[in-house]
């Protein structure tokens, strides 16, 4: 399929195997509850320092995400405001660190995320729902993938890579309970996806080897680790995926909220490489 991203992928977006993408979980932002008479330069200067301390523990990439946006607004009714500033943080970000960068506009705001990629240097984009439908914490949530493969590419952003969830945290799966996790995974790859993921139940919960082997039974895609991983847990989990998704066990105080923890970084940082060398 010409306009899927070619094979290798993660080391063409991330120049190493099996790499650590770090989580930016950036400040709420106007438009949103938590978000009122917030300082947005303050958000703007968290965001990028947050990148610093994460570039200085040695990652290989960063995924932003408007996480202080609680509660989630649907993909239709995310307002411009938050495209647009994200994209101002994904620009700043560009221009402070050296590190491949990506967005996750929640909840399932596909087009949204890549447009703030397209427009501020991003190279990958996650999807929580890119098939199939769930019912999450903001109710009906459908699979994004045919308005956004469009979309993307309308806006001549084919090289942004999709990372894609395949049992999404955060939700029920009753829509879809009477298919196995692997069929699912099938449906994610049959829709175009570029990268997999598996993850916990809930944000930072680790995700179990079993949903890492029914995600890689189904699909020959990529298959990140989308929670949970820490330094403890890496080497039984890098047996089975090709990377991984970091966010709440680099933080000083174990939660969503704090700020990233630089020796925390490198711990997880110095087992991949020992992982990487076999």
């Amino acid at each position: 399929m010409e306009n899927r991203v070619e094979s290798g992928m993660l080391e063409r977006l991330f120049g190493v195997s099996k790499p650590i993408i770090g989580m930016i979980h950036v400040r709420p932002l106007p438009g949103s509850p938590r978000g009122r008479n917030a300082d947005l330069e303050a958000a703007y200067v968290h965001a990028v320092d947050e990148a610093k301390r994460l570039e200085d523990g040695g990652i290989d990439g960063l995924l932003l995400e408007n996480a202080g946006d609680i509660p989630f607004l649907k993909p239709e009714e995310i307002g411009f405001e938050t495209v647009a500033a994200m994209t101002v943080i994904g620009d700043r970000i560009r221009r402070a660190t050296k590190l491949p960068f990506g967005f996750n506009i929640v909840a399932n705001a596909a087009r949204a995320s890549i447009a703030c990629a397209r427009m501020s240097g991003g190279s990958f984009v996650r999807v929580n729902q890119w098939a199939n439908a769930y019912v999450a914490n903001e109710g009906l949530v459908e699979g994004a993938a045919a308005q956004a493969l469009r979309y993307r590419s309308l806006i001549d952003g084919n090289g942004i890579a999709v990372m894609a969830d395949v049992h999404v945290k955060h939700g029920s799966h009753a829509i879809v309970a009477d298919r196995e996790v692997a069929e699912q995974a099938r449906d994610v790859e049959f829709f175009d996806a570029d990268i997999l993921i598996a993850t916990g139940s809930r944000t930072g919960h680790a995700t179990a080897p079993g949903e890492l082997d029914a995600v890689r039974a189904g699909s020959d895609l990529p298959v990140l680790v989308g929670s949970g991983l820490n330094a403890e847990n890496a080497a039984d989990l890098m047996r089975i995926a090709d990377g991984a998704i970091v966010g709440v066990s680099f933080k000083d105080s174990g939660k969503m909220s704090g700020s990233v923890n630089v020796p925390k970084v490198r711990a997880l940082m110095d087992v991949m490489a020992a992982i990487r060398k076999g």
